[in-house]
């Protein structure tokens, strides 16, 4: 299927790797434009060079920097001519104890993980309505629906998160606009942050971190980790032209982990 996408420009967050990365590729291999942003220049370098060989045809973009920052908003948006498709995401702040956490640490996490995609939907959505096109999509965690007992500070600042888009995406002057907002939630899924999740749970226990993993595999219904290049494309998917009825929604992708219904 054609997404309806050739031309469009993206401007993907902390994508040089992990969960961004594959969204950054997926949307290129639908001749999107992109803007990828990532605190560490040389892995971002690298992912830039990478989407440039494998998609001639597309624009691709670097801009290094903290998205947290005011500065690093500014950056990463003056670089992208304008934004079609928006994927928030950013490195989820550090497992823990609770009672170990002071304000500081409570700041960075809303900063990065709310606060700041809120700025850049603000920064980027009225224009999109104008246009009559917009995507929005903000990467959370499972952990919104399911929280993960060690994750508090992610737990908490997702959650804030996930309660503002549920508002803002029903606003008719953007959902009648085509522009949607909706959320992506990851479950298990292969990167650098869940080999420190497995880290933190095993270091915790006591216990090898091999075998803790292979009971994490095992309780997933699918038997596996997932892959970014899977969560890509669903990330396209909700990207798409055809996708303009679908707003203000939850997707989870954690191969059958959640046990609801709803």
């Amino acid at each position: 299927m054609d997404l309806g996408l050739k031309g469009r420009w993206a401007l993907v967050c902390a994508a040089s790797k992990g969960l961004g990365r594959g969204c950054a590729e997926a949307l290129a291999g639908e001749g999107v434009n992109v803007v990828i942003t990532a605190r560490g220049e040389t892995d971002l370098l690298a992912a830039a060079a990478a989407l440039r060989a494998q998609h001639p045809a597309i624009e691709v973009r670097a801009v290094a920097g903290d998205i947290a920052t005011p500065e690093g908003r500014a950056a990463a948006l003056a670089a992208c001519p304008q934004v079609d498709i928006l994927v928030n995401n950013a490195g989820g702040p550090p497992p823990g104890d609770f009672r170990d956490w002071d304000r500081a640490q409570w700041i960075a996490a809303l900063d990065a993980n709310m606060l700041a995609p809120i700025e850049l939907i603000k920064a980027t959505v009225d224009a999109m309505a104008a246009r009559g096109f917009g995507r929005v999509v903000n990467i959370t965690s499972g952990a919104v629906k399911a929280p993960i007992d060690v994750l508090g500070l992610s737990n908490g600042a997702r959650s804030g998160l996930t309660g503002f888009v549920a508002g803002l995406a029903r606003q008719p002057r953007l959902a009648g606009a085509n522009v949607t907002i909706n959320n992506l939630l990851p479950g298990a899924f292969d990167t650098d942050r869940l080999k420190k999740t497995l880290a933190a749970g095993a270091a915790k226990a006591g216990q090898p971190l091999d075998e803790v993993a292979a009971r994490r595999r095992a309780a997933i219904p699918a038997q596996r980790f997932g892959t970014a290049a899977e969560f890509g494309v669903i990330c396209a998917m909700l990207c798409s032209s055809q996708a303009g009825y679908l707003t203000g929604q939850n997707i989870l992708l954690d191969g059958g982990s959640y046990p609801g219904t709803f």
